[in-house]
């Protein structure tokens, strides 16, 4: 009798597949960290500029070296320019600055949320503001001056108009842009009008609110040097015109590099803001 060898399959025990994990590509500038790009920027932007005023290629009349502004800073702080101290030209400029946009936000929010809640408003108001929001403010300058007068008044209102529109239509947008099922869920869930204002419509509009004062302030900066010109003796603004008449361009370019410096610090003190209120703010 034979042996029978009984055989039995092997079995391997295999390996519980692993899931994959697919990375959702990012669309546009993406979160990756944009700082380095900007500096290597600025310094290529400085490099050029030494470049074309070291080798004459535009007069030294017109355009100073960067070592030559840097030394003109010093002694413009040091002396001080056209009567008065640096500090004197810079607070006179931020006073006038941080009053108007003070006026400006604390007007316009409102106004713009109500356009946007409210269609009287919006069909009352939308006309005169889109009516003066394109005039450049060296327009109606002369205006504010007659009516108005040389004294702090009619610079801050000047500045008060500049910054005025773009905050309030933000605002408006704000809420024209809130989607309307998060209305509806509201109402679901009982909320009335007060809750209804300040838990989903103020949020919802926050981000467009703080995006439209960012680029008031940078309006506002531009306009005052426009603002400045009015019979002022103090102010950024001044200092750079006063300069410009004497073709002392140092000290323009020492003027304009402050007004850099401060509205760049203003802009970047409003997307603090935006990181604090807002956070998910492009993550929805």
């Amino acid at each position: 009798m034979s042996d029978i060898i009984e055989t039995r399959p092997i079995t391997v025990p295999q390996r519980e597949a692993q899931p994959k994990l697919v990375r959702v590509p990012s669309f546009g500038v993406g979160e990756k960290p944009t700082i380095a790009i900007s500096i290597a920027t600025a310094i290529v932007c400085l490099a050029l500029w030494w470049l074309v005023a070291k080798l004459g290629l535009v007069s030294h009349l017109f355009l100073p070296r960067p070592d030559e502004v840097l030394t003109q800073i010093g002694v413009v702080y040091r002396d001080g320019y056209a009567g008065a101290s640096l500090s004197e030209h810079v607070l006179a400029s931020l006073f006038r600055i941080v009053v108007a946009a003070a006026i400006a936000i604390g007007v316009g929010i409102p106004v713009g949320l109500l356009m946007g809640l409210n269609r009287w408003a919006k069909g009352i108001l939308d006309t005169s503001i889109e009516f003066y929001w394109p005039l450049p403010p060296l327009s109606y300058l002369p205006l504010m001056i007659i009516w108005l007068g040389i004294g702090e008044t009619s610079k801050i209102t000047l500045l008060v108009l500049a910054m005025f529109a773009p905050i309030c239509l933000s605002a408006q947008a704000g809420v024209r842009s809130l989607p309307l099922e998060r209305v509806n869920a509201a109402r679901s869930l009982g909320a009335n009008r007060l809750q209804l204002f300040f838990n989903v419509v103020l949020p919802s509009a926050l981000p467009e609110i703080l995006t439209g004062i960012r680029i008031a302030l940078g309006i506002g900066w531009g306009t005052l040097v426009a603002a400045e010109l009015i019979a002022s003796t103090r102010g950024i603004g001044f200092m750079i015109m006063s300069a410009s008449q004497f073709l002392a361009t140092d000290v323009v370019f020492v003027g304009i590099g402050i007004i850099a410096v401060c509205a760049f610090a203003f802009s970047t003190a409003v997307r603090i803001l935006e990181a604090v209120l807002v956070p998910w703010k492009g993550k929805l």
